[in-house]
């Protein structure tokens, strides 16, 4: 499986979207999943949002990701299982970009500051750097369509590279 993680508002999904269409590989949102099945353990009320059940979320996708070909989209990666992902991919944004992004989603106060914050410290890359064997943790910029398109291209060579090795 692949991993697309990184700070909310970075571009993961608009990424694992189109490289599940150009690949023909298994999209799968976390936090959509969790929502349709109400995968939470309670709410979080300084950050205003619920607070996700882990160890549903590994339940539910065991089988999906135990017969390969998929890509998952969450910003948090240090509990799944390490098995799952041949890579990882970090997205990285400017923090103008970003901040112009999470506010137009309707992010203000504390949770619009620290997300601003996760990103500054590389919260989330570090977090895969000590989740995944270093050698397939990639970051990568996504800051403007043009970086979407290289990213895209970059990503599905690597599959195809891989695929080719491990059939």
């Amino acid at each position: 499986g692949v991993l697309s993680s990184g700070t909310p508002g970075v571009g993961k999904t608009t990424l694992g979207k189109e490289l599940a269409s150009r690949s023909g590989m298994t999209y799968i949102n976390v936090g959509d999943m969790a929502k349709e099945g109400e995968l939470y353990e309670g709410f979080d009320e300084e950050y205003d949002c619920p607070i996700l059940d882990e160890d549903r979320v590994i339940d539910e996708l065991e089988d999906k990701m135990s017969e390969g070909g998929v890509i998952v989209d969450y910003h948090g990666c240090d509990f799944f299982p390490e098995r799952w992902f041949h890579i990882v991919f970090v997205l990285r944004t400017e923090n103008s970009f970003l901040y112009d992004r999470l506010e137009s989603r309707g992010y203000k106060g504390k949770k619009l500051q620290d997300n601003i914050h996760c990103e500054i410290f590389q919260t989330l890359y570090e977090e895969a750097r000590l989740s995944y064997r270093e050698e397939i943790v990639h970051q990568l910029p996504s800051n403007t369509p043009e970086d979407l398109e290289r990213n895209l291209d970059q990503i599905m060579q690597w599959i195809e590279q891989w695929m080719k090795d491990n059939n």
